[in-house]
């Protein structure tokens, strides 16, 4: 039999839209040049992203003839909701389309209390978020949720979390929409607000990667709060594994501690050595109020001794995991970040990890903490509500639902 000859589909408004976004064509010409289609056919699909209120056109710089225009995604014309759930308190932001923080509200929450307490308490926060930020709440187009547990991304539920009791298989995406509509009101688009949920480390790497080394190919992030876990982002794509379980590394077994136990019920895991709440449980004798890696974290910033070396002693923990970790992706760029990931803690995965790594996996290898910070989670979670509601599929499937002459839209 003969190879089978497929013909390329014309590219849609949505494929468009994503030429735009990236800044590959910025022109109608070079969207021409990009596509194959004609000038009229071009002209058709900008007209759609024009009427959606999701471009914005300017005028370039001239160079002697008559001054082209440039076309550019509209990040203002609606923003998004995001929330980054720890284990002691949350944070709710309203962000823009690029992710620029516009409002934020921070405030305690124990995420042991559960799924319909946490959820409907940080949903309370949106309207006077919203209302701070300046924006409109008929113009919010999704919700990003992070969480400290891993979570199986086709359904947008939390799988087995260790930190996370009662919040197995617990329907958020359905129960956060509920609790938006109560609280806030219809979605940009009607029906439910569309809400994503990953995990908080896929999510930070998934921001750091995007703001600050978007050329690197294989990324790695480590964060080492009250648990530890990692985020892979590999040619612009987080890495979730098979059903989201990729980067679970805190759960990994140390050869010489089987007495630890860890809150996932097994002895030995590297989060049970080596977490902020590992290390506040060996620091509590010493303060009392060490109780997570928060309390760690303020003891270090206070220049406890104890503090200190603990956190030298896990960071070497950690980069013994870490070892087989780069040796298996060969990532440019290790970020560490989250409650330990100060000067004591990048002291000792350094000592390990150039001590036991081959040097042919670390020549190229950059160590380095968190560019973005507590602001990480918030972003990476915006981020990915944007990805997913202005890629090409998507948005086509969306102009056809705002243009469509039920909506009352022009």
């Amino acid at each position: 039999m003969g190879e089978r000859v497929t013909t390329p589909q014309p590219v849609s408004a949505g494929g468009l839209l994503d030429l735009i976004r990236s800044g590959r064509a910025n022109t109608r010409a070079a969207l021409q040049r990009a596509t194959g289609l004609s000038r009229s056919t071009v002209g058709q699909r900008l007209d759609l992203l024009n009427r959606a209120g999701w471009l914005r056109h300017t005028t370039g710089a001239s160079t002697g003839g008559r001054p082209s225009e440039r076309i550019v995604f509209d990040p203002t014309h609606a923003s998004v909701v995001a929330v980054d759930l720890e284990t002691r308190h949350a944070r709710a932001a309203v962000l823009d389309l690029t992710g620029t923080i516009l409002a934020e509200h921070t405030g305690p929450l124990d995420i042991t209390e559960g799924p319909d307490h946490v959820l409907d308490h940080v949903t309370r926060w949106f309207p006077d978020l919203i209302a701070a930020a300046g924006a409109d709440a008929s113009r919010v187009c999704g919700v990003g949720l992070s969480v400290p547990g891993p979570v199986d991304w086709e359904v947008g539920q939390v799988v087995e979390p260790p930190i996370m009791p009662g919040w197995d298989r617990y329907p958020i995406r359905e129960r956060l929409q509920k609790a938006y509509a109560r609280h806030v009101g219809a979605s940009l688009e009607g029906g439910p607000v569309p809400v994503l949920v990953d995990n908080d480390a896929n999510l930070m790497a998934l921001a750091e990667q995007q703001a600050n080394h978007r050329d690197c190919g294989a990324f790695v992030l480590v964060k080492v709060s009250t648990g530890i876990g990692a985020g892979v982002v590999v040619d612009g794509h987080v890495y979730r594994g098979i059903d989201g379980g990729a980067g679970d590394i805190g759960h990994i077994r140390v050869h010489d501690r089987t007495d630890a136990l860890c809150m996932c019920g097994s002895y030995g895991c590297l989060a049970a050595v080596a977490s902020g709440r590992a290390l506040a449980k060996e620091l509590s004798g010493a303060d009392g109020n060490a109780a997570s890696g928060s309390d760690v974290r303020r003891l270090l910033a206070e220049g406890r001794p104890d503090a200190i070396r603990l956190a030298r002693e896990a960071g070497r923990r950690v980069g013994e995991v870490l070892v087989t970790v780069v040796t298996l992706l060969n990532p440019g760029v290790l970020m560490l970040a989250g409650d330990l990931s100060g000067v004591p803690f990048m002291t000792g995965v350094r000592e390990l990890l150039y001590q036991r790594a081959m040097p042919r996996t670390t020549a190229n290898l950059q160590i380095v903490t968190s560019r973005l910070g507590d602001h990480a989670g918030l972003i990476g979670a915006a981020t990915t509500v944007v990805e997913h509601l202005y890629s090409p599929a998507r948005a086509d499937a969306r102009l056809a639902g705002i243009l469509a002459p039920k909506s009352g839209r022009p």
